[in-house]
Parts: structure tokens; sequence; C-alpha cells
């Protein structure tokens, strides 16, 4: 659509329990203090309520509101119901963000996505690294030991040497 701004989109993809949440905790704060703004869309395969039984936002919603805004002086959120259940389209989740706020948006999950992604790889996770998934849209292999890589290897436990990386990629596009 004309006068939109694509926010770059980088997914970080791993199996479950290799620590996608713990990194991004990690590399969303050393992101801000470079002056980067980043935004968060995070695939989970629960059930996933933000807002509680009992509280007014929750029972209204209950009550039939296809979509509920909750908003404070801090923060406001949008829960929209999706009933049908189709499978995520990440492209229209990215469009509901505000690109005017943000500088890149980080996504944790949507492997699948022909995105840009850093795959993250821990030994000890039940996993062999022969199994990573490698496909032309990664850009790199965060991991805690040594592998064979045909994309830049990055230390998963060196936040910096990750955000130089992601900054450099920024620059890049």
């Amino acid at each position: 659509m004309a006068g939109e701004t694509m926010i770059p989109l980088l997914a970080i993809a791993a199996w479950s329990g290799t620590g996608k949440t713990t990194l991004l905790k990690k590399l969303i704060p050393e992101l801000c203090a470079r002056g980067i703004r980043p935004g968060l869309i995070k695939h989970t395969h629960h059930n996933m309520d933000v807002d509680k039984p009992g509280k007014d936002s929750y029972e209204l919603r209950k009550a039939g509101a296809a979509q509920t805004l909750v908003a404070s002086q801090q923060r406001w959120a949008l829960m929209t119901e999706t009933p049908e259940e189709q499978e995520l389209d990440l492209a229209f989740l990215a469009s509901r963000m505000d690109a005017s706020k943000l500088d890149l948006l980080l996504v944790e999950g949507f492997k699948h996505e022909d995105i840009a992604k850093i795959v993250l790889f821990r030994e000890g996770t039940g996993h062999h690294h022969e199994e990573l998934v490698t496909d032309a849209h990664v850009i790199a292999v965060a991991s805690d030991v040594p592998l064979t890589v045909n994309v830049p290897l990055l230390d998963i436990n060196d936040v910096q040497q990750l955000a130089d990386f992601v900054e450099q990629w920024m620059r890049g596009l």
C-alpha cells in the first residue's frame, strides 16, 4: 500500500526449550540501549489470554465483543477474537504494529515463515545440530557450541555480539 512503511522483520527461531525468550529478554534492552526501537510478535501454541477471568475486560470480551481494547495511562492492548482458528498470518499481524514507533520487529517463533531469521542451537536440548533448519532465510546461527554452518555463527551467550550482528544486518537493508 502506498505510504505504508514496512518494519524489518527478524525471527528468532529454535526448538522449544532452547531459550528464545531468555535470549530476547537480554537482546531487547541491548538494542534499546543502542537507540533501536524493537517491537515483538510472539507465537504461542497455548490458548492465550492477557486479561483474567473476573476482570471487566475479560467479561465484556467473553460476552461477545469481536475486539476489545483495554487502555490505561501506561499502555493499551487490543484483543481480537479469531474463532475460525485460521492459520496465523504474520504479515497481517505485523501490519497491526505502529511502524512510526518501531525500527525492528522481532518475531519469536514462526520458524517456517519466509522472513530473515536467526536460528538458535543449544547443546543438551535433545536435538542434533544436523537437524537445524538452515533455509534461504536464515541469516545466522547462534549456538553455545562450535558448528559448521554456511551462515555467520554467533555465540548464543554473547548478547553484545548478537546486537552487533542485528545492527549490522539492519544497516544493510
